[in-house]
């Protein structure tokens, strides 16, 4: 099968396009036809060696695939389409490739009519938000969630999944997303520029906030903890090497948390719950990409150099073999 992988950790510049041997599942593991991957984040800090996991190399790069069952195994019938989210990592073969041997229990069936390519750009956004909220967050109906970065791929999802949660939903976003923001269903969208903008966040929610996520990495403590309600929960989502100065006194005072989470982290049960809600999210019409561009999975060294420069802005990349 043709691949992409690297033979050493290191630059997009290592990332190479060839033949490799096709997967040979194992005990309970299902052979898929690759339809389509996506590009995160997190595969570069894999590929570069930023986050380190046992991997063997050669090493096919990817985390995200939606594919055809190839081989019948573990209930899995030929010519199902299904999806994955968690390869790439902890000893997992990676997605960028024509073939690839997943685990049954990482393995979901995609809902019918949903657009296999629309699915895998916004799979691992979405498993991100769904356990941030609720693994993580422990959010319940009648909360107020503030999103920090509301317009992005993984702040979209947050919106989605908090409002069909029944919470009240504060977003923040630049002025030309507001509209898309609150298409999501977000109750008050306010630019994150704005001056004074903690203060405007507390008149529109002077009970405190439940819930704080912030996508964009800036984890401003001293802001969310005097925003958060009684027991609120902070939600750390990047900023590995972020050291915000945390102020402890406020956040006792408050029964407040704060809970950092990596989606890499999380467990094949917590997966599976996340999984459960995209699927039904996606059924409904829901989680629909906003941005994608579709590039061939030979391009994947280019994608990824254009990522680590910040090119690709919110878009989202789906590779195809």
């Amino acid at each position: 099968m043709r691949a992409a992988y690297i033979e050493q950790l290191g630059p997009p510049d290592l990332i190479r396009w060839g033949e490799l041997p096709a997967p040979v599942p194992g005990p309970g593991e299902v052979l898929v036809d690759v339809l389509a991957t996506a590009v995160d984040p997190v595969d570069a800090f894999v590929r570069s060696g930023v986050f380190r996991t046992p991997l063997t190399f050669p090493f096919v790069i990817g985390r995200d695939l939606v594919g055809t069952v190839a081989a019948p195994g573990a209930g899995f019938a030929v010519g199902e389409t299904v999806w994955c989210d968690s390869l790439g990592h902890d000893g997992r073969q990676g997605a960028a490739a024509e073939r690839a041997a997943v685990p049954a229990d990482r393995l979901y069936r995609l809902p019918p009519g949903v657009p296999p390519e629309d699915a895998v750009a916004v799979l691992h956004p979405a498993a991100t938000a769904h356990l941030a909220l609720f693994a993580h967050g422990g959010l319940r109906p009648g909360e107020t969630v503030l999103v920090g970065g509301a317009a992005g791929n993984v702040g979209s999802a947050l919106v989605e999944f908090a409002v069909r949660a029944g919470a009240r939903v504060l977003a923040t976003a630049a002025p030309h997303d507001h509209a898309h923001v609150r298409a999501l269903g977000a109750a008050e969208v306010v630019d994150y520029r704005a001056s004074g903008l903690a203060g405007r966040l507390a008149a529109l929610a002077p009970a405190g906030v439940d819930v704080h996520v912030d996508t964009s990495g800036h984890n401003d403590l001293r802001t969310a903890v005097a925003l958060l309600a009684h027991r609120g929960r902070i939600v750390l989502m990047s900023g590995a090497r972020d050291e915000p100065v945390l102020p402890a006194g406020p956040l006792y005072m408050k029964d407040g948390s704060v809970r950092g989470f990596a989606i890499s982290h999380a467990t094949v049960a917590e997966l599976a719950g996340a999984a459960d809600a995209v699927n039904e999210a996606l059924a409904a019409g829901g989680l629909r990409p906003r941005a994608v561009e579709h590039r061939a999975m030979s391009e994947a060294a280019e994608i990824h150099r254009r990522m680590e420069r910040g090119e690709l802005h919110g878009r989202r990349v789906v590779l195809r073999p």
